[in-house]
């Protein structure tokens, strides 16, 4: 019986004919009854049976294959950077790695009620309904190893915008007299490729432009940074104008560049390798498309 449930567990249940996407302990329990399984038992006795197995049908966990058949070889030289090391050298200390990426669709809104601070015995309180007036974008840059930041809040991501941003950035001591600087970028459309590598390098001689592979923003510190902006600065959203979101943003862009350190990295190429062993997507499994 305690075999039975615990298959049941495993199953997704639009497998066993049932309308839904995952298992609750409720919906779990009832399924049981109805098939037969049992003539009666308690939620509580299926959670003890299940967390013997640590089995929780009702909570789930998300994951992507790593598809780009170079992630290795692309993903290898970001590790590299990140320790200070380019094809197999060690950086001088005229050479410096920049992180950039957009943020992209962050909304203007306003809740219809006015947000209540916290009081004794009581959270903040944040009213369910908004108004929105629309989205905008911030694209920034990280220096990697001097824990600096540069960034701009504007009404939609352009190539314009991007270059723009590459040239506030090297247009300033160190970048502007480095040796070189290094840009770490995903395959966005603004930065997309080896055109994107001859325009960039075509007005700064000095800059290498390092693209990560697809699938690969975990790898991409500016992301680390756009995580704690969202969480320090964007949530709860109480914004009535693009200027009130670029205050913010902007203002939080200050605030955090006066306490920031670098991030301490410790992936490196070997837990990389690891990785990519154990999630290999095998090739007789392609991507599913619709029928």
């Amino acid at each position: 019986m305690v075999a039975e449930v615990k298959a049941l567990a495993c199953e997704l249940p639009a497998r066993l004919g049932v309308p839904l996407s995952r298992f609750s302990r409720a919906e779990l329990r009832r399924h049981v009854l109805s098939a037969g399984i049992v003539a009666s038992i308690s939620g509580v006795t299926i959670w003890r049976w299940l967390h013997e197995d640590a089995l929780r049908p009702w909570s789930r966990r998300s994951w992507v294959f790593p598809r780009d058949p170079n992630f290795a070889s692309k993903a290898g030289p970001v590790l590299d950077l990140y320790h200070r090391r380019w094809k197999g050298r060690p950086l001088s200390g005229h050479e410096f790695v920049i992180s950039a990426d957009e943020k992209t669709q962050i909304p203007i809104r306003t809740p219809c009620h006015e947000i209540l601070p916290p009081a004794p015995g009581r959270p903040m309180r944040i009213e369910h309904e908004y108004r929105r007036h629309g989205v905008c974008a911030y694209v920034a840059a990280w220096d990697v190893h001097r824990a600096r930041l540069f960034g701009r809040v504007v009404d939609r991501i352009s190539i314009d915008v991007f270059d723009d941003l590459v040239a506030e950035v090297m247009g300033r001591d160190p970048y502007r007299s480095a040796r070189r600087v290094f840009w770490i970028v995903d395959g966005g459309t603004i930065h997309r490729g080896e055109r994107a590598a001859r325009r960039l390098q075509g007005r700064f001689p000095n800059l290498v432009l390092v693209h990560l592979p697809t699938h690969a923003s975990w790898l991409n510190q500016i992301e680390i940074y756009f995580s704690i902006l969202q969480r320090k600065a964007l949530t709860p959203a109480d914004f009535a104008t693009r200027d009130a979101v670029a205050a913010r943003i902007l203002g939080f862009q200050d605030h955090y560049q006066a306490i920031a350190r670098p991030f301490e990295w410790k992936f490196t190429r070997r837990d990389l390798h690891r990785l990519l062993q154990r999630s290999t997507l095998p090739e007789e499994l392609p991507c599913r498309k619709a029928a």
